[in-house]
């Protein structure tokens, strides 16, 4: 393997262990382990700042609209090919749990594609705009969503303004 075949293996290293610590920092605040929960939460900043350099070594950080169309590749190349297999194999194996998983993620994809290509469309113009997620699929909503959540109904007050 080549150090650039490393560093894409060590991207996604650290990339996982950011999100696994992130998950663990949470259960361990819902079990009332705050300061083990602030050291998952520090680990997971090591991480990031681990995971950003080997990005940046490889040559993956671009111009913005470089970066705008390689979101739009990656998230396009989710709903469309990924995510189908994905939930046909949960399907076949019964695995309920994971295809919708799976589902709500694969329609996440495809919102996430559209905004992207909206923010290309719109480079420079610079108007303001929130963003709300929702905290049980991920559906990214522009402004404050009124209802409940069209991906997987959990009501708007789960949905949560990203700065």
């Amino acid at each position: 393997m080549s150090s650039k075949d490393n560093l894409k293996a060590a991207f996604t290293g650290e990339s996982m262990a950011n999100r696994t610590y992130l998950a663990f920092a949470k259960k361990a605040d819902d079990e009332g382990y705050s300061q083990i929960a602030k050291l998952f939460r520090a680990a997971a900043a090591a991480e990031t700042v681990h995971a950003l350099n080997h990005l940046q070594r490889m040559g993956g950080i671009g111009t913005t609209m470089d970066n705008l169309k390689e979101a739009i590749n990656g998230e396009t190349y989710e709903f469309e090919s990924m995510y189908p297999k994905f939930i046909e194999e949960a399907k076949t194996e019964g695995d309920n749990r994971a295809q919708w998983s799976f589902e709500v993620a694969n329609k996440v994809e495809r919102i996430h594609a559209g905004l992207f290509e909206k923010a290309l469309s719109e480079i420079g113009k610079n108007e303001e705009v929130d963003y709300y997620v929702c905290s049980v699929c991920g559906h990214t909503h522009e402004g404050k969503p009124e209802s409940n959540c069209p991906v997987c109904g959990a009501p708007a007050s789960k949905f949560e303004k990203i700065d």
